[in-house]
């Protein structure tokens, strides 16, 4: 059995001085859950992933960036290196998030890059995947996703160490929400597009979902044979509730 995997997003919010307080409640909300039955991780913006990660491995969380550079330097104003990850004593990134894609112009290729020089470094990815609204609706679900999960698997071996998370872009902040059976639905074509490359990654891989999760809909989509977590933003930003949903996943 997979353990579950709940990853927060905090995307472009709070500041650095919130940071101390943000774990204390969250270790208030998750007390008495069996932590060794659940991996908690938080992506936090570049200014703070270091006092983040002091502070979070206390608690036995993960603190991971929000994305990464597929070079190890250069002239590239703004982003952020493997090597300054490695530096901060971090191991882990999201690669491809939807937003990335919409606003950042990342491409499947450029995905696929990140991905590359991730693995190769021992960073685990946790690599994004999704459609559309107007993908959704004109029934391209499987046609977008085959196309993503064949780039990102292009540069992966059987042994490689890495996580998938699935978005339905169209289900986030819009009002709309996948059923459980949509979220399924998605997550066994992704599990059987990776088992027909990649037979012996496909039924290790951990794929997580991402759209609109909360406290309340957390146990069902769990109870899905091929959802293995959560890639969580707005709720992750209330340690309370974040730390439902991690405890929540833990009594599994």
């Amino acid at each position: 059995m997979r353990k579950p995997l709940i990853a927060g997003n905090w995307k472009m919010n709070l500041v650095s001085s919130k940071v101390p307080a943000y774990f204390k409640a969250l270790d208030e909300a998750m007390a008495g859950a069996d932590r060794g039955r659940v991996d908690t991780l938080l992506a936090v913006p570049s200014p703070f992933l270091s006092t983040a990660r002091e502070i979070a491995q206390r608690s036995g969380v993960i603190i991971a960036s929000q994305t990464i550079h597929d070079k190890a330097d250069g002239a590239f104003t703004g982003e952020i290196s493997i090597p300054m990850l490695q530096d901060l004593g971090l191991s882990w990134t999201l690669i491809g998030h939807s937003e990335r894609r919409q606003y950042y112009n990342e491409t499947d290729a450029s995905v696929a890059a990140k991905t590359r020089a991730s693995l190769a470094a021992g960073i685990h990815p946790i690599v994004c995947v999704g459609e559309t609204r107007e993908e959704r609706e004109g029934g391209r679900m499987v046609e977008v996703l085959d196309r993503q999960m064949k780039a990102i698997l292009d540069v992966c071996t059987e042994t490689s160490d890495l996580t998938i998370a699935y978005e339905p872009v169209w289900a986030i902040g819009t009002g709309l929400t996948a059923s459980d059976a949509q979220a399924e639905e998605a997550h066994a074509f992704i599990r059987g597009v990776v088992s027909q490359r990649l037979a012996g990654l496909s039924e290790r891989l951990r794929i997580l979902y991402g759209g609109s999760v909360k406290s309340s809909n957390i146990q069902g989509l769990l109870a899905q044979p091929n959802v293995d977590g959560a890639l969580i933003g707005g709720a992750s930003l209330d340690p309370a509730e974040f730390g439902k949903i991690a405890k929540i996943a833990a009594a599994r």
